[in-house]
């Protein structure tokens, strides 16, 4: 792990993390314990006795392992996960708010390259909405 980044996530290594499988792209997501136990609480609220939440949930948590970073920066990662996210030699992590994503350099690049995906659009979609104090600057 790069040392910038390990210095960041400071306060949440002796807590651990869970990572998992990533559900819209083709890598791993780190979460620290804390972000972890608040997506718990939100889970644990949907109502199993609903075929889609449970079936949800199923994937949801499929492959979920809990991580540590050992004193030198290093996190272990599970060969299942390994084989699904197509990591091969180079890693990138990428902030994704919250959580840390893991990716194969190679499948980044390209997941970021903009070819399928008109960025301009995309922020006005989910951004162009948002006046947080109603200042009318987003």
């Amino acid at each position: 792990m790069p040392a910038p980044l390990k210095k960041q996530l400071a306060t949440s290594l002796q807590n651990g993390f869970v990572l998992k499988r990533s559900v819209f792209q083709p890598c791993l997501e780190l979460y620290p314990m804390k972000e972890w136990d608040l997506m718990m609480q939100k889970i644990n609220k949907l109502n199993r006795f609903v075929k889609k939440n449970n079936d949800f949930i199923r994937r949801f948590t499929a492959g979920v392992k809990v991580v540590e970073i050992d004193a030198l920066g290093r996190l272990l990662v599970p060969k299942d996960l390994v084989a699904y996210s197509n990591i091969t030699k180079e890693v990138v992590f990428s902030s994704a708010v919250n959580i840390v994503e893991i990716w194969d350099k190679d499948l980044y690049e390209k997941s970021i390259s903009g070819e399928d995906v008109d960025f301009a659009d995309l922020a006005e979609d989910v951004m162009g909405n948002i006046n947080d104090d109603d200042n009318g600057i987003s």
